[in-house]
């Protein structure tokens, strides 16, 4: 028996236990869970599955290489109620997909401002149908249901909307050097720090609903990067303390629900400016991958109000939207 058939229940019980980052004896552990040893030396085989480091040391137990910080969704509500932010937040030790769970929350009447983080996803989404890698307690991955009163047209921009509340998160926790790319990732210098994905529900009169995925790299082990296939970076080699993630998923929370009620009201239009002056490639020649697997080359000039990509091309300037192309430098 292993991690794959073991109860997941226990398997995540141990390592919250675990999760200090010091020695735990097998017949201890075996002792508070109600089940033997062998139970316990099953169920902790095979957790480098969601990219952990587990040490065995014969007389002292077991013990993780570092310790993991775990989401508490009550010390969340308690970092946001200066904010004024009441948003409904469900934590998960696992699940398939965040966004794929919330969504189908959202059919069955789940409230605007529904929260559901993911300790451990097993097939967490990107753009794009790529799938997203994060090794457990080294990302967060959470998302956001939000319903709007106009219909799925108006949603034009939503991304890159996010794009600027994330960005101001990272800010306010003493992240520099964060950069954003059309349509919905952020950057630093060595890679993709976060994505966005935006996954609507409704029609084109409204009203709709909309569940905002991200994911952000905390800390990146080399093996990570190696099955993601593009450059990728993390906090953790800012050379700064890593933000504790119950204190960073809250100032995210209420950065994105400052700019959805903006964006509610006014749409992209007013968040246009401060997105161009963050824009990695403002101004630069870029090259455009598009669904045929032809590709467009120019220079950035920027977006619309509507946040599609203005490209001067040598046949004139041309207009892109976010679904359509994959960007790049040239």
């Amino acid at each position: 028996m292993s991690v794959a058939d073991t109860p997941r229940e226990l398997v995540f019980a141990l390592l919250r236990q675990l999760a200090d980052g010091e020695f735990h004896s097998g017949e201890m552990l075996a002792r508070q869970f109600g089940v033997t040893r062998a139970t316990v030396h099953n169920a902790l085989h095979g957790v480098d599955t969601f990219g952990l480091t587990l040490y065995r040391v014969r007389g002292r137990g077991y013990r993780l290489a570092r310790p993991l910080q775990w989401l508490d969704a009550g010390l969340v509500r308690e970092r946001l109620a200066g904010s004024g932010e009441k948003l409904h937040i469900d934590i998960l030790d696992h699940a398939v997909s965040s966004n794929a769970l919330l969504l189908q929350r959202s059919t069955q009447g789940a409230a605007s401002g529904s929260v559901l983080a993911v300790e451990w996803q097993s097939a967490g989404r990107g753009r794009l149908g790529r799938t997203w890698h994060a090794g457990l307690g080294d990302a967060l991955t959470f998302s956001l249901l939000w319903r709007f009163e106009s219909g799925l047209a108006a949603l034009s921009g939503l991304s890159l909307a996010v794009g600027v509340a994330m960005l101001r998160a990272l800010r306010e926790v003493g992240v520099a050097g964060i950069a954003l790319k059309w349509p919905n990732d952020l950057l630093l210098i060595d890679g993709k720090l976060a994505g966005i994905l935006i996954e609507a529900q409704g029609d084109m009169l409204g009203p709709s609903a909309v569940v905002i995925g991200i994911g952000l790299n905390l800390h990146l082990p080399e093996e990570q990067r190696r099955h993601i296939g593009q450059p990728a970076s993390d906090l953790a080699g800012l050379g700064m303390p890593v933000p504790e993630r119950n204190h960073l998923l809250a100032v995210s929370l209420k950065h994105l629900a400052v700019v959805l009620r903006e964006f509610s009201r006014n749409g992209f239009a007013p968040l246009r400016t401060e997105w161009e002056s963050n824009h990695r490639f403002q101004q630069q020649a870029v090259k455009l991958a598009l669904p045929d697997g032809t590709h467009v080359a120019g220079v950035a000039l920027g977006v619309t109000d509507t946040g599609e990509l203005r490209l001067a091309t040598d046949h004139g300037e041309r207009l892109f939207n976010a679904g359509e192309v994959s960007l790049r430098s040239a």
